[in-house]
This record gives structure tokens, C-alpha cells and sequence, in this order.
């Protein structure tokens, strides 16, 4: 069955061909980041560091950096956990089909945690300093964990079987921090610990945390699993690692016994630090801002400890790997937690809550009628008031019945689907001053922006053009360039701060637009800082397109009009795509150091023929 420790996971993969090791020392500090973006973009192996500048713990990464490898690392499992889901989501099931449950006593015993009197991460204590201090992006404001797993218990109700486990981030150095005695905590106000905390502070208490780094690989998967409402993460990684998780229950706050390292400590009372600058998964730094902070009581580790790491950045990173593992787990259940809904993908390359694709079921219009989204409506209501689908700013969703082959994995074909159908006049659906992502600046302010649902149904309504080449473009606008079929990137002027705020440029873009100029056949129009790079590739489109705005500040349309109180338009929509003064900085690597890891890929370097 699974792994108990991550030595056990390590010693397996290197056993099988999956891991290489790095015997020569390796810094913390950008170049081991560097590293493992390298391997992972490869399609490489997990990387183990055997020696870590200014540190005696040796490192791992990659361990997740392809599906397949997360599937040999589960292989006892998945099936078992995908049906567990499936339960939870429909216990009727059970009754209906009890032999295709049989085999999952076994899974259900191992779901309910084991209490342990002590545990072998409890073999040596150190300090936060002695950690591996990882850096991954220049400017960072400090070391971070990157694959943590912070374990709070509800005030309210106490104990392992109303715990939170969450993947929240950890600044380790840096800032206003004292060294070794407080570490920084970043949660968004949605997150299980964040109402752990808010009941602490109503009742007037410190909020006892656990910080655990290693252990089963299955506690990394669950800690950021979107489990169903009354299943806890432990009983998820008891299911997934294929044995009860241990737990030390003895002491002020639960120790997971099979993990390498372990921080306890609590969260003050009504104190915040700065915590960032962090180079986060939109691409772009999350700014400094205020959050709460851990008072460090004890740092343990155990014998023989490694580090596990991952590096957050511009998707696809590692942590894609965790979204085709939720989505293989979680998908088949989800027509039973969201009545007609048939399938949802949050696309990793847009940085993954920016931008949803669904498909739903449209019935509520009688075929003899034009048809309509009505009931995608419903639907796209219900997905955004779903936990962290809730973060969504661009939500597309489409009607099965109009292509009973149409996949939400395969966005180029969704987006034709969509476009063919879409009436912009009809279609769009504005939700204004609303929460979006925390670590989304597009909407100029902290967990505030818009959404958009763009639900399309009904027979084609045009052809998409593949061919930019007779467009006419308003001065001060070009080149153009074809980002898929149907939509065209524009390059426009940059943006300034004065043009925010009064008529923009876009505005004046789509009133000059005459009604037989050629670009009114492409349905959707994207304004750039560089249009090239925009339609160099997918992901890139993608990306620009929907980190770079926020609905209802920067869609536009030709042949705009509001009636009453609906916004549509009548020729090409088109979104405001360029950078603005108040986004965050995008992430760029460290030229020295690219320079130090291409020589590691070179001939008779530990990465040679791999990077």
C-alpha cells in the first residue's frame, strides 16, 4: 500500500528510473527554483538535492511534475478514493450497487485517523533559521514553504474530525519577522483556517496552529483537495496514502507523527506584519500586504529528514499536476453536486481561477422556440457560489446539447463552440463589485473585481475567419494578430494612469470601427501590449487575455448600449488586455543564476540530456 514517509516515496522513485539526484551544492536561494521550473517544464524527474547551501537538510522536488508519476505514487489508491468521492457525493450508491463498494471497507477504516503518543518527527528539535531557507523568485520578500500543510482545529468544535488542513502560504524569513520566533501566514478569508481564526478571535483567543513539511505524499494531495462539505482532509489522506494518518494528540497542538518537519505555535491576537512580495501562480508577484503571524513554539524534525519543495509561477507549473488529480478524483461526481452540470475545468494556463469553462444542460426552452440560455444561467449561478470556483472571473459555459462531443479540456475547440453561438447582445452576464482571487490585482484593489458568465446555446450564428490579413485598424492600433480562430490580438498604446478613470483608448478603438470594416467579422478582439507574443502560442493568449483584466472594467464592445440595465454589444466584444499601473510586476528569472543551472544540463552535468 502507500508510502508512510516521503524517504520511503524518494528511495521508490530513485529505485524506478523516476528520480536523479544532485550530489554538488545546490543554493536555496533562486537556483534551486530554477531547477526544478527547468525539470518540471521538461517533463523531467523528481530532483533530489543532496547537499543545500547554509543548511543540512537535503531537498526534493518534482515529485508531482507529471500525471503519470502522481499516478505511480497513488497506484494502490485512486481507484479506491475515486469511488469514496463518488459516494460522499451520491450515498444512494450504496444501496443501488453495493458490489461495486465491497472493497472500500478497508479505505473507510483507514480514513479515520490514528491517535499516537509520540511520533518520529519528534526525534530532534531546531529552529526556523536551520531550515532550508528557498527563495524562489528575485524579489521575493523572503524564504517560503511551498508545500506546507497548516492543520487548525475549530474552536468551536474541537478535535481531528473538524480540522482543517489547507496548503497555506509560510514566509520563514524576511520582512518585520524575529528570526526564529515568528513566521508569516497567508490565507484567503474563504479557506477553512480563516474561520478557524475568526472564531478564535470572537471567543478572544490565540489560534493554535500546526505546520507539517513531508510525511505521506498523500498529505500534500489532500491539504489542497476541494472536498465535499463533512469530509475532513485526514480522512482524504488516510484514503489516499492507504493507511490511517498518526497523530499526536498529547500536546497544546496536533503533531502529524510521520512527518519530517513540524512548526507549532500560535496566531496572535489582533497582530498583523507585511507578508510578500510572493512570486504566486497568476504569474505575478502578490504584493506586501498585512496577514496574520505565528508566534513559533517548536520546531521538530525527524531522522534522515528531507525537504520537499515545490515553485509557484506563470502556469503550467507542479502544481497543475494537483488539478489533473482533483479533477480525475472529483469530475465524475459532479453532476450530483451541481444538478446539470456536466463538466467544469478551471484553466491552469489563465492561472486557473481567472477563468472557467463549463458544460451544462439546457431544457428550458422548447426546441420550437429560439433557443436561449436559461437554465446555463442557473447553472453558472450555482458554480459560482461553489468554494473556490467562487473566484472565477471569466466563467464560459456552453450547452451539451448543442455537441454532445464537446470537451472542457480541449479549450481551442470550446472557444470556436462558443464563439460560433455567442450573441454578445444576449449573452453576457455582469456580476460588479464582487470578490475575485486575493492574489488578483487586476481588479485594483485586495479580494475586489467582477465577474463575467458568457453562456452560449443555440445553432451557429457564424463562421470564424483564420485570416487577419485585410483588417483595418484604427491609428494608433497594430499590428493584429490571429490568437485562435475568431479572435484577434491587437497591439495598443500603452496605458496610462491619466486614461483610467475618463474616456479610454479602447472606448475611442470601438467607435471607430465602421460597419463594413473587416474586423467586425472576428467575434472577439483582444487589446495587447504585444501582440506577437499573445498570439505566439495558446497558453499565452490565454494568460494575457485573463490575468491582465477584470470584467467590468475592461470589456468593451463595438455597438455598445445598456438597456435596462443590461450591458451588450452588437459588433465584436472586445477586452482590454494591456497592462495597467496598479497590476503587480510580472515574474522574470535571475539571469545569473539561469546561466549557473544551464551549466548543470551541459555535458556531464547531473541534469545533462534533461534540461
Amino acid at each position: 500500500m502507500g508510502y508512510r514517509t516521503l524517504r520511503a516515496c524518494v528511495s521508490d522513485l530513485e529505485a524506478s528510473g523516476q528520480l536523479v539526484r544532485i550530489e554538488q551544492p545546490v543554493d536555496p536561494y533562486l537556483e534551486a527554483a530554477e531547477i526544478q521550473r527547468r525539470v518540471f517544464q521538461a517533463g523531467g524527474p523528481a530532483v533530489y538535492y543532496a547537499q543545500v547551501r547554509g543548511c543540512r537538510f537535503p531537498m526534493v522536488s518534482n515529485l508531482f511534475g507529471t500525471i503519470d508519476r502522481v499516478r505511480y505514487i497513488f497506484r494502490d489508491t485512486l481507484a479506491d478514493v475515486r469511488r469514496l468521492v463518488e459516494l460522499k457525493a451520491d450515498p444512494t450508491s450504496l444501496a443501488r450497487k453495493p458490489w461495486q463498494h465491497a472493497r472500500l471497507l478497508g479505505a473507510l477504516w483507514h480514513m479515520r485517523p490514528r491517535r499516537a503518543s509520540s511520533g518520529a518527527v519528534q526525534a530532534h528539535e531546531t529552529t526556523i533559521g536551520q531550515l532550508p531557507q528557498l527563495q524562489s523568485w528575485p524579489d521575493d520578500g523572503g524564504a517560503f514553504i511551498t508545500l506546507p500543510q497548516v492543520l487548525s482545529q475549530d474552536p468551536l468544535r474541537p478535535g481531528l474530525e473538524h480540522a482543517n488542513l489547507g496548503m497555506y502560504r509560510v514566509q520563514l524569513s524576511g520582512g518585520q519577522y524575529q528570526p526564529d520566533r515568528e513566521i508569516g501566514m497567508h490565507y484567503q478569508i474563504h479557506r477553512g483556517i480563516g474561520a478557524h481564526h475568526a472564531a478564535a478571535l470572537a471567543r478572544g483567543e490565540e489560534l493554535r496552529v500546526s505546520i507539517f513539511v513531508g510525511g505521506s505524499p498523500a498529505m500534500s494531495v489532500a491539504a489542497v483537495m476541494p472536498l465535499p462539505e463533512g469530509l475532513s482532509e485526514l480522512s482524504f489522506a488516510g484514503a489516499l496514502a492507504g493507511h490511517r494518518i498518526p497523530m499526536v494528540t498529547g500536546g497544546a497542538s496536533p503533531v502529524y507523527a510521520e512527518a519530517d518537519f513540524c512548526i507549532t505555535g500560535r496566531i496572535e491576537l489582533d497582530r498583523q506584519l507585511p507578508e510578500g512580495p510572493f512570486g504566486d501562480h497568476l504569474g505575478y508577484y502578490s504584493l506586501a500586504h498585512d496577514y496574520p503571524v505565528l508566534r513559533v513554539d517548536k520546531v521538530w524534525h525527524r531522522e534522515g529528514a528531507i525537504w520537499p519543495f515545490t515553485v509557484v509561477g506563470r502556469p503550467p507549473q507542479e502544481d497543475t499536476m494537483f488539478g489533473e488529480l482533483i479533477h480525475e478524483l472529483t469530475g465524475p461526481a459532479i453532476p450530483s453536486v451541481i444538478p446539470g452540470l456536466h463538466a467544469v475545468h478551471a484553466v491552469d494556463a489563465a492561472g486557473v481561477h481567472p477563468l472557467l469553462l463549463a458544460i451544462g444542460s439546457e431544457r428550458y426552452t422548447p426546441q420550437s422556440e429560439r433557443r436561449r440560455p436559461q437554465e446555463l444561467l442557473t447553472t453558472a449561478n450555482a458554480i459560482l457560489g461553489q468554494g473556490q470556483l467562487s473566484l472565477a472571473k471569466y466563467l464560459w459555459i456552453a450547452a451539451r446539447e448543442d455537441d454532445e462531443n464537446l470537451d472542457v479540456n480541449d479549450v481551442e475547440a470550446f472557444f470556436a463552440h462558443v464563439l460560433r453561438r455567442v450573441d454578445w447582445a444576449r449573452d453576457l452576464h455582469f456580476q460588479t463589485e464582487t470578490t475575485i482571487d486575493t492574489l488578483d490585482y487586476s481588479g485594483g484593489a485586495l479580494n475586489q473585481g467582477s465577474k463575467v458568465v458568457i453562456a452560449a446555446v443555440g445553432p451557429t450564428l457564424r463562421e470564424l475567419p483564420t485570416r487577419a490579413d485585410d483588417v483595418r485598424l484604427p491609428a494608433g492600433f497594430g499590428p493584429a494578430r490571429l490568437c485562435l480562430p475568431g479572435v484577434l490580438a491587437v497591439a495598443g498604446p500603452p496605458l496610462e494612469a491619466a486614461e483610467q478613470g475618463c474616456e479610454s483608448r479602447v472606448e475611442a478603438f470601438c467607435r471607430a470601427i465602421a460597419p463594413d470594416d473587416a474586423i467586425r467579422g472576428f467575434p472577439l478582439l483582444v487589446i495587447v501590449d504585444d501582440a506577437e507574443f499573445a498570439a505566439r502560442t495558446l497558453n499565452n493568449f490565454l494568460w494575457v487575455t485573463f490575468t491582465r483584466s477584470n470584467p467590468a472594467a475592461d470589456v468593451y464592445g463595438v455597438d455598445a448600449f445598456v438597456h435596462q440595465k443590461h450591458w451588450g454589444c452588437r459588433g465584436p466584444l472586445v477586452i482590454d488586455a494591456r497592462a495597467k499601473p496598479h497590476h503587480a510586476p510580472p515574474l522574470v528569472e535571475d539571469a545569473e543564476t539561469t546561466k549557473r543551472v544551464d551549466a548543470l544540463g551541459a555535458g556531464g552535468g547531473p541534469l545533462a540530456g534533461i534540461i
